[in-house]
């Protein structure tokens, strides 16, 4: 087998993908090889529902035939999916003064289209986006300095959405060659997809799977 399966009924896979690896195929020849291509040769059903970065690990969730894909496609768009991510931003950040200890970053994005793939902070005509965060931990890390763990939960799904909104922080996730520091010494980008939660769009149930992030 040629990719990681977390789970499989008649209706939908769920993945675990490796950072490094294109969730669907990209623009040339030598763009090809990528997990929906690689699942599909296994699982000729399987179609897209949502998307990772490149350089972002973790878990992917793919529907077998069009009806389920436009269901769950919905949710997405509908925010009935709760998405998690673990990663690790530079700096020592201290936890928000909050109740339950999760901050609001509510900052407008747009595609930086000069620069693109690059996307940017536009209170003119950015897109409303939001990225609920805690802190899990914090550290100091040989040749990286103060490193702090996060957990993250999207509310909207915009290009680059967590890379920009920790940037506009001053706490760029570690191993980001798009938005860190070019002498950054990380081996990889240090953002994990390890968290999905949503109602099976044919059982009803509700299913929960969880990655533990590779750093």
């Amino acid at each position: 087998m040629t990719f990681q399966l977390i789970h499989a009924d008649p209706h939908l896979l769920v993945l675990d993908k490796p950072a490094g690896l294109l969730a669907v195929p990209g623009r040339g020849p030598d763009k090809q090889d990528c997990l929906s291509a690689r699942v599909q040769a296994v699982h000729p059903d399987a179609r897209v529902v949502h998307r990772l970065d490149m350089a972002t690990s973790g878990l992917l969730l793919m529907a077998r035939g069009a009806e389920v894909q436009r269901t769950l496609g919905l949710a997405f768009a509908e925010r009935r999916v709760d998405k998690r991510y673990v990663a690790l931003v530079a700096g020592a950040m201290a936890p928000p003064q909050t109740p339950d200890g999760w901050g609001l970053i509510d900052l407008p994005l747009i595609v930086d289209w000069p620069n693109r793939p690059r996307s940017k902070v536009d209170f003119g005509i950015g897109k409303p986006s939001q990225t609920r965060w805690r802190v899990l931990a914090r550290s100091d890390l040989p040749g990286l300095g103060p490193a702090t763990r996060l957990e993250l939960a999207p509310l909207t799904g915009r290009s680059h959405q967590l890379r920009v909104h920790l940037l506009a922080l001053g706490h760029p996730i570690l191993g980001d060659d798009l938005y860190g520091p070019p002498d950054q010494a990380a081996s990889r980008l240090h953002l994990h997809a390890s968290e999905l939660l949503f109602v099976h769009p044919v059982s009803g149930d509700t299913l929960r799977f969880a990655s533990p992030a590779p750093f």
